[in-house]
Protein backbone atom coordinates (compact mmCIF):
# COMPACT_ATOMS: atom_id res chain seq x y z
CA UNK A 1 0.00 0.00 0.00
CA UNK A 2 1.21 3.16 -0.79
CA UNK A 3 1.51 6.49 1.40
CA UNK A 4 -0.78 9.04 1.97
CA UNK A 5 -0.50 11.58 -0.71
CA UNK A 6 1.44 14.87 -0.39
CA UNK A 7 -0.87 17.80 0.65
CA UNK A 8 -0.73 20.84 -2.35
CA UNK A 9 1.67 23.79 -1.19
CA UNK A 10 -0.75 26.97 -1.71
CA UNK A 11 1.76 29.68 -3.49
CA UNK A 12 1.41 33.43 -2.81
CA UNK A 13 1.19 35.49 -6.16
CA UNK A 14 3.80 37.44 -7.30
CA UNK A 15 4.40 41.36 -5.71
CA UNK A 16 4.07 43.19 -8.90
CA UNK A 17 1.99 41.42 -11.39
CA UNK A 18 -0.47 39.54 -8.47
CA UNK A 19 -0.37 35.96 -10.28
CA UNK A 20 0.99 32.54 -8.66
CA UNK A 21 1.82 31.16 -11.94
CA UNK A 22 5.12 33.64 -12.18
CA UNK A 23 5.99 32.99 -8.63
CA UNK A 24 5.68 29.16 -9.93
CA UNK A 25 7.78 29.92 -12.67
CA UNK A 26 10.37 32.04 -10.30
CA UNK A 27 10.59 29.35 -7.90
CA UNK A 28 11.63 26.78 -10.39
CA UNK A 29 13.84 29.69 -11.80
CA UNK A 30 15.76 29.72 -8.52
CA UNK A 31 19.04 28.63 -7.47
CA UNK A 32 20.04 28.04 -3.59
CA UNK A 33 17.19 29.41 -2.48
CA UNK A 34 17.46 32.83 -4.06
CA UNK A 35 14.51 34.21 -4.82
CA UNK A 36 14.68 37.67 -4.97
CA UNK A 37 17.46 37.43 -7.60
CA UNK A 38 15.24 34.95 -9.43
CA UNK A 39 12.49 37.67 -9.09
CA UNK A 40 14.74 40.17 -10.46
CA UNK A 41 15.85 37.86 -13.35
CA UNK A 42 12.36 37.60 -14.57
CA UNK A 43 10.99 41.08 -14.32
CA UNK A 44 14.02 42.03 -16.09
CA UNK A 45 12.85 40.07 -19.04
CA UNK A 46 9.47 40.86 -19.37
CA UNK A 47 10.87 44.48 -19.19
CA UNK A 48 13.35 43.25 -22.26
CA UNK A 49 9.96 41.20 -23.83
CA UNK A 50 8.15 45.07 -23.52
CA UNK A 51 11.12 46.85 -25.25
CA UNK A 52 11.97 44.21 -27.89
CA UNK A 53 7.99 43.50 -28.96
CA UNK A 54 6.05 47.01 -27.70
CA UNK A 55 3.48 44.40 -26.67
CA UNK A 56 2.98 43.14 -22.82
CA UNK A 57 5.06 41.40 -21.26
CA UNK A 58 2.95 39.19 -19.45
CA UNK A 59 0.62 38.62 -21.44
CA UNK A 60 3.62 37.33 -24.16
CA UNK A 61 5.24 35.40 -21.32
CA UNK A 62 1.53 33.68 -20.98
CA UNK A 63 1.29 32.99 -24.63
CA UNK A 64 4.57 31.20 -25.13
CA UNK A 65 3.85 29.31 -22.16
CA UNK A 66 0.66 27.61 -23.46
CA UNK A 67 2.31 27.22 -26.72
CA UNK A 68 4.99 24.97 -25.29
CA UNK A 69 2.48 23.12 -23.18
CA UNK A 70 2.42 19.47 -23.97
CA UNK A 71 -0.95 17.76 -24.45
CA UNK A 72 0.33 14.03 -24.40
CA UNK A 73 3.55 12.19 -23.06
CA UNK A 74 5.00 8.97 -23.86
CA UNK A 75 5.09 6.81 -21.32
CA UNK A 76 7.48 3.08 -20.24
CA UNK A 77 5.57 -0.19 -20.31
CA UNK A 78 6.52 -3.29 -20.15
CA UNK A 79 4.22 -5.68 -22.05
CA UNK A 80 5.04 -9.21 -22.08
CA UNK A 81 9.00 -8.69 -21.91
CA UNK A 82 8.82 -5.79 -24.42
CA UNK A 83 8.77 -2.17 -23.45
CA UNK A 84 6.33 -0.11 -25.11
CA UNK A 85 6.03 3.49 -25.55
CA UNK A 86 2.77 3.86 -24.59
CA UNK A 87 0.88 7.69 -25.82
CA UNK A 88 -1.27 8.93 -22.65
CA UNK A 89 -2.84 12.65 -21.57
CA UNK A 90 -1.36 14.36 -19.11
CA UNK A 91 -2.89 16.26 -16.14
CA UNK A 92 -3.20 19.63 -16.61
CA UNK A 93 -0.86 20.44 -13.22
CA UNK A 94 1.91 18.45 -15.05
CA UNK A 95 1.53 19.91 -17.89
CA UNK A 96 2.65 23.73 -16.81
CA UNK A 97 4.95 22.35 -14.85
CA UNK A 98 6.81 20.86 -17.91
CA UNK A 99 6.33 23.75 -20.23
CA UNK A 100 7.97 25.89 -17.36
CA UNK A 101 10.55 23.53 -17.10
CA UNK A 102 11.36 23.23 -20.30
CA UNK A 103 11.48 27.11 -21.37
CA UNK A 104 13.88 27.47 -17.78
CA UNK A 105 15.90 24.52 -19.43
CA UNK A 106 16.53 25.98 -22.60
CA UNK A 107 16.67 29.58 -21.99
CA UNK A 108 19.95 28.35 -19.64
CA UNK A 109 21.22 26.82 -23.01
CA UNK A 110 20.71 30.28 -25.28
CA UNK A 111 24.12 32.15 -26.10
CA UNK A 112 23.15 35.31 -24.85
CA UNK A 113 24.95 37.82 -22.16
CA UNK A 114 22.50 37.36 -18.97
CA UNK A 115 20.24 35.16 -18.13
CA UNK A 116 17.13 37.40 -17.99
CA UNK A 117 18.11 38.04 -21.94
CA UNK A 118 18.25 34.37 -22.44
CA UNK A 119 14.82 34.29 -20.86
CA UNK A 120 13.21 37.31 -22.53
CA UNK A 121 14.66 35.52 -26.10
CA UNK A 122 13.30 32.05 -25.30
CA UNK A 123 10.09 33.98 -24.40
CA UNK A 124 9.54 35.58 -27.09
CA UNK A 125 10.59 32.84 -29.78
CA UNK A 126 8.13 30.63 -27.77
CA UNK A 127 5.54 32.76 -28.21
CA UNK A 128 6.00 33.02 -32.32
CA UNK A 129 5.56 29.33 -32.11
CA UNK A 130 9.86 28.58 -32.67
CA UNK A 131 12.78 28.49 -30.43
CA UNK A 132 14.44 24.82 -28.97
CA UNK A 133 11.27 24.70 -25.87
CA UNK A 134 8.71 24.31 -28.56
CA UNK A 135 10.51 22.62 -30.82
CA UNK A 136 10.60 19.80 -27.98
CA UNK A 137 7.15 20.12 -27.52
CA UNK A 138 6.66 19.06 -31.29
CA UNK A 139 9.16 15.82 -30.62
CA UNK A 140 6.90 14.97 -27.65
CA UNK A 141 3.74 15.38 -29.86
CA UNK A 142 5.42 13.11 -32.89
CA UNK A 143 6.77 10.56 -30.41
CA UNK A 144 3.12 9.97 -29.28
CA UNK A 145 1.79 10.18 -32.41
CA UNK A 146 4.14 7.50 -33.97
CA UNK A 147 3.26 5.13 -31.00
CA UNK A 148 -0.70 5.54 -31.00
CA UNK A 149 -0.65 1.81 -31.96
CA UNK A 150 -0.06 1.34 -28.99
CA UNK A 151 -2.55 3.40 -26.81
CA UNK A 152 -4.58 0.25 -26.47
CA UNK A 153 -1.59 -0.68 -23.90
CA UNK A 154 -2.93 1.99 -21.27
CA UNK A 155 -2.23 2.24 -17.68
Amino acid sequence: MRKSKAKKRILLPDPKFNDVLVTRFVNNLMYDGKKSTSYDVFYDAIEIIQKRTEQDGLEMFKKALSNITPAVEVRSRRVGGATFQIPSEIRPERKTSMGIKWMILYARKRNEKSMSSKLAGEIIAAAKEEGAAFKKKEDVHKMAEANKAFSHFRF
